[in-house]
């Protein structure tokens, strides 16, 4: 009995032995998958697997994203009856140029939609002014779902920029950078709600800086970027490779509505300067001397005889306003202001507008071949129309 039942296990062994090794012959992965799956039941009963985040690729901005993306919200302005149907999305002709209503979140008949950045915990949002201009009512939705009503502190409608506030809890708040550390060809990201479809991030350059004369605000002073920035990016966050806020986006030079590499943002120093001023006082303060300002050229400073390279023509005076009663003509060069020489129009309507309103101050202005002292008492700039972005 006993030598029976050795040779039953001599003869098993020898089988099993036999096709261990035709197996690791002849197909040697079925023994490592079998392997693998042993191990892995076994990792499986004794711990949980831990899920690592993968590295950033080299030369990615996911940083800079995932730093600045928290802070952006998409913002929805109403107004009263924009629930409402517009009739003439019934016209066919209508109908062909902007879209179905219902589909197209910027036709004619809807709300505005736009994009903002929370820049303090306290709920401050920084957007711009046409993005909520004659709203009855503005909704905000941040990043992580959350929605609420947004109550509007105050506007400058001279640089277009606008500060609200929000009152849901703990908010993430972006960090202000400087905008006056950035260089042309710098990376930046763009980042916003564009024609309504959800958060977007957008990479470029600082294709300029500087960029004036554009009729978009009074007070133009822009980032230019090529960064993608299309109609729902207004009032969105133009970022550094650090993820601080460095502007904020506000126009695109296009003529189809859609981006061709030209935006320009608002650069994050005046935007902070228009923060404090609204939130501290509840508007923006500018001196204003009611004059119309033009470039000088070296022809006509060479026509009145003006031996020294600075001063801006003056090609208007407002009757009754400051300049007027302080004895300023059209055809007088404006030299300096509150002992400020002026070098260009920019530099006049800086300098005016830092200014106290009803503090005399002394200006310095060429007139017949002469230069004259005068004084004058500058008045809080009156608010202007909004112009087309």
């Amino acid at each position: 009995m006993m030598k029976r039942l050795w040779l039953l296990f001599s003869q098993a062994a020898t089988v099993l032995l036999a096709t261990y090794f035709v197996v690791l012959t002849l197909k040697p992965q079925w023994l490592h998958r079998l392997d693998h799956l042993a191990w892995s039941s076994h990792t499986l009963v004794t711990r949980a697997p831990v899920t690592q985040k993968a590295p950033s690729a080299a030369g990615s901005l996911r940083a800079a994203a995932e730093a600045a993306l928290p802070a952006v919200v998409s913002i929805q302005a109403s107004k009263a009856g924009d629930a409402q149907q517009d009739p003439r999305s019934n016209d066919p002709l209508f109908r062909f140029f902007f879209g179905d209503p219902e589909q197209n979140p910027t036709a004619p008949g809807r709300a505005n939609m736009g994009s903002g950045v929370i820049v303090s915990p306290r709920g401050y949002i920084l957007t711009n002014h046409h993005v909520v201009e004659n709203a009855d009512t503005i909704q905000v939705t941040l990043a992580d779902g959350r929605r609420t009503s947004a109550s509007l502190l105050g506007v400058d409608p001279d640089t277009d920029l606008a500060v609200l506030q929000i009152a849901i809890g703990e908010v993430p708040a972006i960090t202000i950078g400087d905008s006056n550390a950035i260089f042309v060809g710098d990376t930046v990201l763009a980042i916003g709600n564009p024609f309504g479809v959800g958060q977007t991030v957008t990479s470029g350059i600082v294709s300029a800086l500087g960029r004036t004369q554009l009729g978009i605000n009074t007070y133009e002073n822009f980032i230019q970027t090529d960064a993608a920035i299309n109609p729902g990016n207004s009032g969105g966050a133009l970022v550094d490779v650090n993820g601080d806020l460095v502007g904020i986006n506000t126009a695109i030079y296009s003529q189809s509505g859609g981006s061709l590499g030209i935006g320009f943002a608002i650069p994050a120093s005046v935007a902070s300067s228009v923060l404090q001023d609204i939130v501290e006082k509840g508007s923006v303060t500018r001196g204003w001397i009611g004059i119309e300002p033009q470039t000088l050229t070296p022809e006509m400073a060479s026509n009145l005889d003006l031996n020294v390279n600075k001063g801006v023509l003056v090609a208007g005076v407002l009757q009754s306003g400051p300049a007027s009663r302080a004895g300023i003509r059209p055809g007088d060069v404006m030299l300096s202001i509150d002992k400020q020489d002026i070098q260009s129009v920019r530099d006049l309507l800086n300098i005016v507008s830092a200014l106290a309103p009803g503090a005399t101050t002394d200006v310095a202005i060429w007139r017949n071949g002469q230069q004259l002292a005068l004084s004058i008492k500058p008045q809080q700039r009156p608010h202007p129309h909004q112009r087309s972005r």
